[in-house]
């Protein structure tokens, strides 16, 4: 199998997971203000990251730059909500940027 079929196999079960499982998971455990000042300080973090990490190819260091910007603010999430929210601000992010 090469990379390709596995990566069209496994982004739409991540995504289905996330959708299904984790985002009502994370609703559950927070309230609507909680989840509107966290997912601030996310967007604020990947944006910083971006204007920190410019180059293609860094998503790790962008990654561990907001994980460790969100950690010092004391936002305590697990790091898959995490990786859930971090995903949706890129995603925003590149939406209004035009990628």
């Amino acid at each position: 199998m090469t990379i390709e079929v596995i990566a069209k196999v496994l982004i739409p079960l991540l995504g289905a997971v996330i959708t299904y499982i984790l985002i009502p998971y994370f609703k559950a455990k927070t309230t609507a203000e909680q989840r509107d000042e966290i997912y601030f300080w996310v967007q604020m973090a990947v944006q910083a990251a971006e204007m920190v990490y410019r180059e293609r190819g860094q998503g790790a260091l962008k990654k561990e730059y907001v994980v460790g910007f969100l950690t010092d603010r004391g936002i305590r999430l697990t790091l898959e909500e995490l990786d859930v929210l971090i995903e949706a601000a890129v995603k925003e992010l590149n939406l209004v940027q035009g990628k």
